[in-house]
């Protein structure tokens, strides 16, 4: 009797999709307010929905800022637009559509906690987050350094590139929205042997009549993604006779965007971080400032997990840290390496080693991580994890050789 097959399935969503296009937004209203005042607070929530023949956005949220307010308005048209939503065909004109804003100040009971700017600083709410690194992402060069699960990894590279060929005109028929999912088949021993699947759904123009036929329309989208995005995405190794790959798999996919679903910040939390292979505390990112553990927590645990694992420490690592709203100190921290740990060291010592190498005080996490420049734009699309840190953006997938070396020698 043959091994049962061990097979794992993340999906990944591009910036043109509904929830990501108003995580976008959440976003670069983060970004305008922390450019105005590192120290703002913002809470913001977005809505997008579009009809035949008009669309809506609503902000809503509370914020706080030093100075001058940012003009939300304008910052919520200009990152739709960016994203590629200029025309109602493709699901909403972010220049001209209804706009609401119901945006008010910070609680000043949340306030008083989270306002000290130091050290003392509390967390800005309670709650759980996770952090997680593994080793399945290091058995192939091209993707070496980013100690990631392999199907949330693989899935996220294809949304990137979908958006990337859109945008560079390699692929000018697509339009924003579209989806990827990666399934990867595992050996008994967990290392990840080849692709089972590969799902992309991309929007795109009306081309029947430049085609003739649905069916021919079909076959050249077919054919330019598997040359444009799949081809220049996935390690060749990973990709064989047998892997099922399945390109708009309803046969059309025009009406996209914001008119074929409602969209709301907050709605791609796995998509976001880890696929599914590592566990999520359930807040959301978008919209936040760091001072919300939400996001900064996440961050950090992140950072840290990969470090175990980039230290040889273990090759897969899952940290979870617990907040009281107002307390600086976590109410908790756990390290799991679900037996992979290097031998001879427990994980009762790798916990002793990272708390003693990283400060999962708001404070801190905040002053390490470089977290109150305006850096959360490029987060919004196409994972937070397992980025190239370029500037000062993705802080928390740079390795830093002094935390290193302190994980290595204890």
């Amino acid at each position: 009797m043959s091994a049962e097959r061990i097979l794992f399935s993340s999906e990944s969503v591009t910036g043109g999709h509904p929830d990501k296009l108003c995580d976008a937004i959440s976003d670069a209203i983060v970004d305008a307010c922390l450019e105005q005042d590192p120290h703002a607070r913002v809470a913001c929530e977005t809505l997008v929905k579009g009809t035949v023949d008009a669309s809506l956005i609503v902000l809503a949220g509370e914020i706080t800022v030093a100075g001058d307010t940012p003009d939300y308005e304008t910052v919520a048209r200009r990152a739709a637009a960016s994203i590629g939503y200029t025309d109602q065909d493709a699901g909403m004109d972010a220049n001209n559509c209804d706009l609401q804003v119901h945006i008010t100040t910070q609680s000043p009971h949340i306030s008083q906690g989270v306002s000290q700017g130091d050290l003392s600083q509390g967390a800005g709410d309670q709650g759980l987050m996770f952090g997680f690194a593994c080793t399945e992402s290091e058995h192939f060069p091209q993707l070496a350094g980013t100690f990631m699960p392999l199907p949330a990894l693989l899935s996220q590279d294809l949304t990137r590139r979908l958006s990337e060929v859109r945008e560079n005109g390699l692929m000018p028929w697509a339009r924003p929205d579209g989806k990827s999912q990666v399934t990867v088949e595992y050996e008994a021993d967990g290392r990840p042997s080849r692709l089972w699947a590969v799902v992309i759904a991309v929007q795109h123009e009306d081309m029947v009549e430049q085609f003739g036929s649905e069916e021919a329309e079909h076959a050249f989208i077919e054919a330019e993604v598997q040359r444009h995005v799949i081809d220049a995405v996935i390690p060749a190794e990973l990709i064989d006779e047998k892997t099922d790959i399945i390109v708009n798999g309803t046969g059309r996919f025009v009406r996209g965007g914001p008119y074929a679903d409602a969209g709301l910040t907050g709605r791609k939390i796995i998509v976001d971080t880890y696929g599914g292979m590592g566990r999520h505390g359930g807040g959301a990112f978008s919209g936040k400032d760091p001072s919300k553990v939400d996001r900064s927590g996440a961050y950090a645990s992140r950072w840290a997990a990969k470090h175990v694992v980039a230290a040889g420490l273990a090759e897969s690592c899952e940290i979870q840290l617990a907040y009281a709203i107002g307390v600086s100190e976590p109410v908790s921290i756990r390290v799991m390496t679900n037996g992979s740990g290097a031998s001879g060291v427990t994980e009762d010592e790798i916990i002793r080693r990272v708390r003693n190498t990283f400060d999962f005080r708001p404070g801190a996490m905040i002053r390490d991580l470089g977290l109150l420049a305006p850096i959360y734009s490029p987060t919004a699309a196409g994972g937070h994890f397992g980025r190239e840190p370029v500037g000062n953006t993705f802080p928390w997938e740079r390795l830093d050789e002094t935390r290193l070396a302190a994980l290595r020698n204890g």
